[in-house]
């Protein structure tokens, strides 16, 4: 420094939009919702490096095996943000992790979310991990870590995106697995909730851009009687509970499970099949939601288009053995779980088929 130069002004990390004493107010707000997703196999409490969770239960299997999943919630988020609502996207989170390690009979063991926003906001952050807490508490799984980042300069203030990763077990002998689906066997379906979290680029675009608040926050009756926003932001079904009931009520009934995300039942469905069978689906056996029905008339799909897009109101399906199916429908029904039997499986190359087209959309 030269002797007239002044001194260089100090900039703090909270100058430069950082605010470190806000992270620690989330922190202390989210305390509560993170412990009560624990189960006995946590170890040690929030805050620490690492989360810990012991895996002393797998030494009563055969062949334990690690299943893991990793997803976010995508534009559905926007949703969240115009109405001003956060508790709901972090069930969504969880639940398109925790439903797609279901898929291979897995039971979800522990969950961890990273949570970047432009500008930290306890309040916000605390619906925002109560979501994900009350999705973790519906799937069984412990919230055992996670990250809250804040990125000033790179996002909006009031802007934030998600992500998750999950873990579960599954003992190797009793592993779903797409390589035993055999013709015959009998497509069972549980609904959707709506749209889920799939799809909502082409949802916001045709429901949502050019509209006011006052149109989207309007009661509709094609919606039954919620807004727009309100609809598009039902959060996903989580289907743990019930399918895991499912399975360890009647072992080796249910072959391959099929959850049904970006992509709708042609891109899912075929995920849990081989190559020597094809899913046969009979449309105008379920009924579509009204969120997903009002979403493809505003922009116009037609059926074939529609189904590889949205799940079309159906989120998980069963491919379950034929001489099974009375079995495994009273456990559903027992829950008190909905079902529909939507289809068979046929000799084939491993694609999705469908019977009845037409009858979807009406």
């Amino acid at each position: 420094m030269t002797q007239n130069q002044a001194p260089s002004p100090v900039v703090t990390y909270a100058d430069a939009g950082v605010d470190i004493h806000e992270g620690a107010r989330a922190v202390d707000a989210i305390r509560q919702s993170v412990r009560s997703t624990y189960r006995p196999e946590v170890i040690g409490d929030i805050g620490g490096f690492g989360g810990l969770f012991s895996l002393a239960a797998a030494k009563r299997m055969d062949d334990p095996v690690l299943v893991s999943g990793t997803d976010g919630v995508g534009t559905k988020l926007k949703v969240a943000q115009l109405l001003g609502r956060h508790d709901t996207v972090g069930v969504d989170l969880v639940a398109m992790c925790a439903n797609d390690i279901l898929a291979t009979g897995a039971e979800p063991l522990f969950f961890l979310d990273y949570v970047a926003v432009g500008k930290l906001n306890s309040q916000a952050m605390s619906q925002i991990v109560g979501g994900i807490a009350e999705g973790c508490r519906q799937a069984g799984c412990a919230l055992i870590g996670g990250e809250m980042a804040e990125h000033p300069g790179v996002m909006d203030a009031d802007d934030y995106d998600l992500s998750g990763f999950c873990v579960g077990l599954v003992d190797r002998p009793l592993m779903l697995d797409p390589a035993q689906v055999r013709p015959g066997d009998v497509l069972i379906g549980l609904p959707s909730s709506g749209l889920h979290s799939n799809g909502y680029s082409l949802a916001r675009r045709v429901c949502v851009e050019g509209r006011s608040r006052d149109q989207l926050t309007a009661p509709v009756d094609a919606l039954g009687g919620q807004s727009v926003l309100e609809a598009l932001l039902t959060p996903t079904r989580m289907y743990v509970r019930p399918v895991r009931q499912v399975l360890g009520a009647c072992p080796q009934a249910v072959r391959a499970l099929a959850h049904i995300t970006g992509g709708g039942i042609t891109e899912n469905l075929n995920r849990a099949l081989n190559g020597r069978v094809d899913a046969v689906v009979e449309l105008g056996t379920w009924e579509v939601p009204p969120v997903v029905d009002h979403v493809c008339a505003a922009a116009g799909l037609g059926e074939a288009e529609a189904l590889t897009t949205f799940n079309m109101g159906i989120g998980m399906v069963l491919v379950v053995d034929p001489v099974r199916v009375d079995e495994v429908c009273a456990q559903l029904s027992a829950q008190g779980e909905a079902f529909m039997r939507i289809g068979v499986v046929e000799a084939g190359t491993g694609a999705v088929r469908y019977r009845n087209e037409g009858a979807l959309l009406g």
